[in-house]
């Protein structure tokens, strides 16, 4: 959520801002709002004060013999206006806090201007897209040649957009999972968190994926949702939190299951693992002293880059544009890894910085030492990163021209040595 004070004092700003994103700050009903609510808040003030004149009032007169009937009528009445302020009053705060939370982040001022993805800045490549010597085949053909993915069967268990993985392929998705976990935590110095995967709707609003994109969430009954992203449940650990300095900063790494409708996405990516409802993913967060915060998105996008460096994938990274980027992202780094089916870079995970953004949704602070008074932390996160399509470079980049895929040497380990996935005969 965006700072009201700034809000309040440089809606200009703000405005111009927002305008990179090609939205348009409603600043007269802000302005109007902000007048209510002062307006409202002196006659709150105002009523309770003479309330409280008049109470003391009574209690004179009681010592004194005197009636209190006309001042006890008197303070029921103020009574009932101080009641009929303050409703109004929450009514106008309701209406200012339902607007703020539906106005995204603002970019940052490193954030390139533009409109779409196709405005979106390369920052540097690392590695070169393979040159196979023969037509590539996608993950789909080669999935299915390794009789590994089936997503006809999972179309008939649930429905479309959904796989089913077995042998060979089902036991490199899962170490390609327990790679990463193993990587961040015992080179990066992560702390690995299991989290739930239903969360509730404040945990949803605390890190901006309501009201914004109900849409795109499965929900289920009891004010319950399914995960888009373990993003929201380990971002709001910290919520309603006062962190001691001494903790900070707190880098978690969790591996989960992620649920979304893809609403709007129709036509899009509907062949294979690319755009998923059901997808695993392993997800990095910071959550870091409000200085800290643009070195932690460099060091975790780092990170994220080695895993493609180790298992040796081609990738690039780009800066995303003011008009591409997140809801709640003040700046987003793209990672995209090569698919030679495509002959393009595909995104498989983006790092992003909030700022304060998320925790000031979910009062998640600190104690900062200088004032020993609570303040909003910095949250940071990216995908550490998204398995299955981890698994789709994997297998079109290490594709062999009769079908078979080799094991990149880094997940052999965890492969019991395996080095070679052969299609099935």
């Amino acid at each position: 959520m965006l700072d009201p004070q700034r809000l309040r004092k440089q809606p200009e700003q703000v405005a111009e801002r927002l305008g990179l994103r090609k939205m348009t700050l409603d600043q007269p009903l802000l302005i109007g709002l902000e007048d209510q609510r002062k307006k409202l808040q002196v006659e709150t003030q105002q009523f309770q004060a003479e309330r409280n004149r008049v109470s003391k009032s009574i209690g004179k007169a009681k010592a004194s013999g005197e009636s209190v009937d006309d001042l006890l009528a008197s303070v029921a009445g103020l009574g009932e206006q101080l009641d009929a302020a303050n409703q109004a009053l929450q009514q106008v705060q309701q209406q200012w806090d339902e607007y703020v939370l539906s106005l995204p982040n603002l970019p940052d001022q490193s954030v390139p201007e533009g409109a779409s993805d196709a405005d979106n800045v390369e920052l540097r490549r690392w590695g070169t897209p393979v040159k196979l010597g023969f037509t590539a085949q996608d993950h789909v053909d080669l999935g299915a040649g390794l009789s590994g993915l089936d997503f006809e069967t999972a179309t008939q268990i649930a429905g479309s957009r959904f796989v089913v993985m077995t042998g060979q392929v089902a036991r490199l998705h899962r170490a390609l999972a327990q790679f990463m976990l193993n990587l961040h935590v015992d080179e990066h110095g992560y702390e690995e968190i299991y989290t739930p995967y239903l969360v509730n709707a404040d945990s949803l609003r605390g890190t901006g994926q309501l009201p914004k994109f109900e849409e795109d969430l499965f929900a289920v009954s009891d004010d319950y949702y399914l995960i888009p992203t373990a993003e929201v449940p380990v971002t709001n650990w910290a919520a309603n939190r006062i962190l001691e300095p001494e903790k900070l900063p707190k880098q978690f790494v969790a591996h989960t299951p992620c649920f979304r409708r893809e609403a709007g996405s129709y036509g899009r990516d509907t062949r294979g693992m690319i755009r998923q409802h059901q997808f695993d993913k392993v997800e990095l967060v910071w959550l870091v002293e409000p200085d800290k915060s643009w070195q932690a998105l460099e060091t975790l996008t780092g990170h994220a880059e080695q895993v493609l460096q180790q298992l040796e994938l081609p990738y690039r990274v780009v800066n995303l544009c003011a008009g591409d980027l997140g809801f709640s992202a003040a700046k987003t780094y793209d990672i995209e890894v090569w698919l030679p089916s495509q002959e393009t870079f595909r995104e498989i995970s983006s790092c992003s910085n909030f700022l304060d953004f998320q925790a000031r949704r979910m009062k998640a602070r600190w104690r900062d030492p200088e004032t020993g008074k609570p303040a909003l932390i910095h949250t940071v996160n990216g995908s550490g990163l998204a398995v299955g399509r981890t698994l789709v470079a994997v297998l079109e980049n290490y594709q062999q021209a009769d079908g078979s895929v080799v094991v990149p040497k880094a997940l052999r380990p965890l492969m019991g040595g395996l080095k070679l996935l052969s299609p099935a005969k």
